[in-house]
């Protein structure tokens, strides 16, 4: 009988659905053989002694326990509650894609799909693969837009990744209806894996190699030892372990809390339909890709000789498991399902039934409906965690199938190799803080579920759950005059509005509203004086008998004196960039260092690691919800400033990359002569609660001089001019400050045999396969983001890495690496954007000089240049 409102199905029947909150398998179509049994050894072993305990036999947790007992660790072990596959991985519908929007989560796809490729012969188990491809549609203008977009971050990429016409898209979908489709994103390889069969084969691997899978051993508790190591205890005996990794799925909350962390995670419910045989399905030659209708919401997979399909409902109609966020998961929670709910889906079923007819007359032979895990962000939480010694985490996924095998690997040569492989920040789980809350989670789990395929644009902001706690003191001052953007909790101005311009936020592929306000507020800057709010900032105080040696060690550049401060790195052993930071030397050993609002915790576990790990004496504290900063810049801000303080700022009392304390407006700050925008200006430290205050004092001192706000918009197009870099962009885990340009900063020369140093050493000596270039390259309407394809003789060479509109020589600018034969000043390349190929060409650098080259090229009677 249908259920209420199930009538708008027009034909596509339920039929034998199985009991609702049964553990049946929802994915039995698929053929899986009965359940896993266990070689003897793993249900009587016990080990007194781990080195890696992994809390969690999930597809992710098995994976990591094969990846690194096949590396060769010993004393692998894996904990499982119950039976493996129990939870999300169950009844997971096992789509697997190479395309993903993030540029290195793309690897981690790519790892996933070559290992499942080859695992059916490596174990010897069956594994159930289908590589029939999988195709995006795009049915309106800007989809197309975006698809395009998505293709100029392809060719540097080994994934393969296609744009394809309709006519195509019929021969390989003959059973859609045409009629609104206009292209189609096609990714050859893609397809779909029978979970469960996975999920044994690698936990055969694993066995293999020498790890121990134990279950049912549920972890009852955690206690870490002043050593680092951690005392795991279950029913089954305790066990000392050198590191814990938590990939414990929707009990991963559960997990944390025994160790006093509260995870943000909120498990939703996924529900997916699969139908009886349809004929015309049944009579193809061949299996059909796997579709993804990204205006309906859904995708939709073939399964045996019917069709699998499953949507992503709005956040208004989506479910949270509130009462699991609550109460915990139901002990005993397993293999369970929810009770299905076709009318909160049927708005896509009808748009599956219009894109592909035959759904029409379809029966349905079941409705899945289990708990899956969203971290506000939707991505998953992989690595370490700050402020617990050896507590590793992956969690979080919303998609494990797919990242599963690719984690796995990462993971294993991060534990193995004591760095990343490659750069994941945005999966770093440090990324969220005390200010992620329970109710602002589920507001983002729901907001990211439900957006799970809009459009996905360049400079993309999410306001569900905004703002946090996390306001700086500025926020109600500022809101209602600017665009503000997300910053690890914080509200920070992108770009100010002027009555009559138009306020919205309106993304785009192109240049779009903000684009006149960002030249105003350059103008500003370059030619009067700019303030803006640099509060999000990651700030940490450090001081004691060792903090000198402490960061001599951790920092390739030196040490700057008391009263000074500069820009400093800290490398990985590989010689990579972990960090970049500014260091002002406060006192005689005491310090406040600076990094990005993204970085704070991420460069903080890095800090406090090499700390305890070289016995340094030092205090580490994060200051950084204690204090707000404001930025001046501009030519008049020396002379609105001085106006606000008895302090001399002149230029040869107060010298650039100088720090002081001292009052402005009797309001204490230290007071570092540096700006991010390259022109005369100061940072000003001060305590958040005085930040209204002097924000009001500097503006109204500075009416004379025309002074006015500026936004983060701006400030990157006055960096790239500078040729400043940024981290995460120009250099991160992936790249080495060598290639980044970033020599002036690197002593190699220095006494301290720094982390990173003999790598470094040996980089130079090979020499370098690519370098950092600055380029310009006149474009219509659109301006380089980052991540594009650089072409040369028709071959792609290299990648962007930003990019922005100069507003000085109306021209668009990008950093890119190149290979090195091809950085040379006037050599010309193409920038591709947006389905087409711009010329390019290589510029001296920077584009703009800084005001203290400036300054110092005037006083040496040299000629300013522009």
């Amino acid at each position: 009988m249908l259920r209420p409102g199930a009538q708008l199905l027009r034909g596509l029947l339920l039929r034998s659905c199985p009991l609702q909150g049964s553990p049946g398998r929802p994915r039995s179509v698929c053929g899986r053989e009965g359940e896993e049994k266990p070689p003897l050894s793993a249900e009587t072993q016990w080990k007194d002694r781990a080195e890696t305990v992994i809390i969690g036999g999930g597809c992710v947790g098995v994976s990591l326990a094969y990846h690194l007992a096949k590396a060769g660790m010993k004393d692998v072990v894996l904990l499982e509650k119950s039976e493996l596959t129990a939870g999300s991985t169950w009844h997971a519908a096992g789509l697997t894609t190479y395309f993903h929007p993030g540029i290195n989560l793309k690897k981690i796809h790519y790892d996933s799909i070559k290992l499942y490729e080859k695992l059916e012969e490596e174990t010897g188990q069956v594994v159930g693969f289908h590589q029939p491809g999988s195709i995006r549609l795009a049915t309106t203008p800007v989809r197309v837009d975006e698809f395009k977009y998505q293709m100029t971050r392809t060719g540097w990429h080994a994934t393969e990744q296609y744009l394809i016409e309709p006519e195509k898209i019929q021969e390989m979908f003959p059973l859609l209806n045409m009629n609104k489709v206009l292209a189609g994103l096609y990714n050859p390889g893609d397809g779909h894996i029978d979970p469960y069969s996975l999920t044994m084969a690698l936990a055969a691997g694993a066995r293999k190699y020498g790890a121990l899978l134990k279950y049912p051993a549920p972890v009852t508790s955690l206690k870490a030892r002043s050593d680092g190591t951690w005392d795991v205890e279950t029913p089954q005996g305790s066990m000392r372990a050198n590191r814990i990794v938590n990939a414990a799925g929707f009990w991963a909350r559960e997990v944390g809390k025994m160790i006093g962390l509260e995870h943000p995670l909120i498990p939703v419910q996924h529900q997916y339909v699969v139908t009886s045989t349809i004929p015309e399905v049944k009579a193809l030659k061949r299996e059909l890709p796997v579709l993804r209708d990204l205006e309906g919401s859904y995708y939709l997979r073939q399964e045996r000789d019917g069709l699998l399909f499953g949507p992503y409902e709005s956040q208004e109609k989506m479910k949270v498991q509130d009462s699991w966020v609550t109460n915990g998961v139901p002990p005993g929670f397993g293999k369970e399902l929810f009770e299905s709910d076709l009318d909160r889906i049927m708005e896509h079923i009808k748009a599956a039934m219009e894109m592909v007819p035959v759904l029409k007359k379809a029966d349905i032979i079941n409705v899945v409906n289990g708990p899956i895990t969203y971290s506000p962000d939707i991505l998953p939480m992989v690595g370490p965690h700050q402020g617990v010694r050896n507590y590793w985490v992956a969690i979080g996924f919303g998609y494990g199938i797919i990242h599963a095998g690719g984690v796995g690997k990462y993971l294993s040569d991060w534990i193995l190799h004591g760095e990343p492989p490659f750069d994941l920040i945005e999966l770093d789980p440090n990324r969220y803080g005390k200010w992620t809350t329970t109710q602002y989670t589920e507001a983002k789990a729901r907001e990211s579920y439900g957006f799970n395929n809009i459009v996905g644009y360049p400079k993309e902001e999410r306001f569900a759950g905004r703002p946090t706690q996390r306001v700086s003191g500025l926020y109600q001052r500022l809101e209602s005059k600017c665009s503000m953007g997300f910053h690890a909790g914080w509200e920070q101005p992108h770009w100010f509005y002027k009555p009559g311009q138009d306020t919205q936020y309106r993304p785009s592929f192109r240049r779009t509203n903000w684009f006149e306000p960002v030249g105003s507020e350059y103008k500003q800057v370059m030619q009067r004086v700019g303030v803006t709010d640099l509060s999000p900032f990651g700030k940490f105080n450090i001081k004691g008998q060792d903090s000198i040696r402490l960061l001599d060690h951790l920092f390739a550049n030196v040490i700057p004196k008391v009263g000074f401060t500069n820009i400093s790195h800290m490398l990985t052993p590989k010689g990579r960039v972990y960090a970049e930071l500014t260091v002002s030397h406060q006192s005689p050993g005491e310090f406040l260092l600076i990094t990005g609002s993204g970085s704070e915790l991420h460069d903080l576990r890095w800090i406090e690691e090499e700390a305890v790990k070289g016995g340094y004496d030092v205090e580490i504290k994060n200051i950084t919800d204690e204090l707000g900063v404001l930025g001046v810049a501009g030519p008049q801000a020396r002379k609105v400033l001085q106006k606000l303080t008895s302090e001399d700022l002149s230029d040869d009392v107060f010298k650039f990359l100088q720090t002081k304390s001292l009052k402005v407006s009797n309001i204490p700050v230290t007071a570092i002569r540096i700006s991010y925008t390259g022109e005369l200006g100061w940072e000003l430290y001060h305590r958040r609660e005085d930040s209204v205050a002097l924000y009001d004092a500097i503006m109204n001192a500075g009416q004379e001089e025309g002074i006015d706000n500026f936004g983060t918009y701006a400030m990157n197009a006055l960096r790239l001019e500078k040729a400043f870099r940024a981290w995460g962009l120009e250099m991160n885990c992936d790249t080495n400050p060598l290639e980044a340009g970033l020599e002036y900063f690197v002593k190699l020369n220095k006494p301290a045999d720094f982390i990173g140093k003999q790598a470094l050493k040996q980089i130079k000596a090979k020499g370098l396969k690519r370098r950092l270039v600055c380029l310009t390259l006149a474009t219509d309407d659109v301006d380089p983001e980052g991540n594009e394809s650089i072409w040369y003789n028709g071959k792609v060479v290299g990648n962007t890495t930003s990019g922005s509109y100069s507003y000085s020589i109306q021209k668009s600018l990008a950093f890119a690496y190149v290979p090195v034969q091809l950085s040379e000043v006037g050599q010309q390349v193409e920038v591709e954007l947006l389905g087409k190929n711009y010329p390019a060409v290589i510029i001296q650098q920077p584009l703009v000089l800084t005001e203290p080259t400036r300054n110092r090229l005037q006083k040496k009677g040299g000629k300013d240049k522009t």
